[in-house]
């Protein structure tokens, strides 16, 4: 007999697993990731050379990468509350033909024959429906149980490394070889292949029958994607707000670096555009093992509010190091550090917030958790620029050991309650 609580046309297990299974699923969520940030990561290479072939000045640059990030920023939680609601295949589906939209636009930016610059802020509009990231992170807290939930969230950080990595060395190789207008074009037809293999392979939803119940009780009314009330309830759920604002003031002063890395490694490091791109590799390696292997592991020795605070506490070590930076061997050596605080910080967050809410918000939580990255593009341009200009450098290790050591204080005054995942 069917379950009252799947979808329509599906028992239990293929609510949770779809034809595939839950392991194939997994899989495949893993590789549609690693997908979607190659092709990112491919665009990023591309659109400071296309920007200067189209006669944009820097300052133009900075507002096309803001309006990115802030349509990003409202997107988020809206598209997690739609994954909710309308299941995992239909998130994929949506955001992957989002993702062709924009480099199907950006492949005709390259055209001489068509308005190029018009072209390329219209490319940016379907950045409002492309949120891949808390799609795949809804499937995996969906499927994973909750003490295998930390190691799940953190294997989609070897997904986050190969896209790194290999879109930066096809965006860099086709574009050599064919042109600039090449990379965003295999970006275009790899989004295409995607949202069918979505709408073919991923099931139509993840969640079980209590999720199901919980997000339509019986007699009551349905609340609306668009129910800005229905997403913001969310952080007012106990032991909900604390955490994410951990989650966003904690990372923030590392983010507003990584913000202006790019004009740091030209101006305060000297290094040529080759070797930017090594230590981009550098880093994009170093995530790989610490997400995919490190955080993994430690989450099976160590609960999530020590792991919290060990993020919190190296951020401080690594601040006081980033203030007495002079050179980029210096900055090699205290990589490491960074990159376990960003990777540990983010999976674990990720972890207790979406143990904090029930099944059916998984998605909804993962979208506004989706909207501190982009919150940080948005305003790190500005605020980083200024913090840069006028204090140089070392502002960056001083704004982030005094952030993280107030932090740091809060979390041990104050410690993180012990949460279970709620009835799924």
């Amino acid at each position: 007999m069917q379950d009252a609580g799947a979808p329509r046309g599906q028992g239990p297990s293929a609510a949770h697993g779809g034809a595939l299974g839950r392991p194939r699923v997994l899989l495949l969520t893993y590789a549609l990731a690693s997908v979607e940030f190659s092709c990112l990561f491919m665009q990023f290479s591309v659109l400071p050379y296309l920007s200067r072939s189209l006669g944009l000045d820097s300052v133009t640059f900075g507002y096309l990468q803001t309006s990115f990030g802030l349509l990003q920023l409202l997107g988020g939680p809206v598209f997690g509350r739609f994954a909710d609601q309308r299941g995992a295949r239909a998130a994929f589906t949506v955001s992957f033909l989002a993702a062709s939209v924009l480099y199907l636009l950006l492949t005709a930016a390259c055209s001489p024959a068509l308005p190029g610059v018009a072209l390329l802020f219209a490319s940016r509009l379907p950045a409002l429906f492309m949120h891949i990231l808390p799609a795949a992170q809804m499937v995996v807290a969906d499927l994973s149980a909750p003490e295998e939930r930390p190691a799940a969230l953190g294997r989609l950080g070897l997904c986050f490394g190969i896209g790194i990595i290999l879109g930066s060395l096809l965006g860099g190789t086709l574009s050599a070889a064919y042109g600039i207008q090449c990379p965003p074009f295999v970006a275009f037809v790899a989004n295409l292949l995607g949202a069918v293999l979505s709408f073919t392979c991923i099931p139509a939803s993840t969640k079980g029958a209590g999720a199901h119940s919980q997000a339509a009780p019986a007699g009551g009314p349905r609340a609306g994607v668009f129910d800005l009330k229905a997403i913001s309830r969310l952080l007012l759920q106990p032991g909900v707000l604390p955490v994410f604002l951990v989650k966003v003031v904690s990372g923030f002063p590392s983010g507003l670096f990584m913000v202006m890395f790019s004009i740091i490694s030209m101006d305060f490091f000297r290094l040529e555009a080759a070797q930017a791109g090594y230590l981009t590799s550098f880093f994009g390696i170093l995530q790989m093992v610490v997400q995919g292997l490190v955080v993994g592991r430690l989450s099976s020795h160590f609960s999530e509010a020590v792991l919290l605070r060990a993020s919190v506490l190296v951020f401080v070590v690594v601040g006081l190091a980033m203030a007495l930076m002079s050179s980029v061997f210096h900055f090699c050596l205290l990589m490491p550090g960074l990159v376990f605080s960003l990777c540990t910080l983010n999976v674990v967050t990720d972890s207790i917030l979406t143990k904090a809410v029930s099944a059916s918000d998984t998605g909804t939580m993962l979208g506004l958790c989706a909207t501190v990255q982009p919150l940080t593009r948005t305003l790190g341009p500005t605020v980083g620029g200024l913090l840069y200009r006028s204090f140089g450098v070392s502002v960056f290790g001083h704004v982030q050991f005094a952030v993280n050591f107030l932090v740091l204080l809060v979390l041990w005054r104050q410690p993180l309650p012990h949460k279970t995942d709620k009835v799924r």
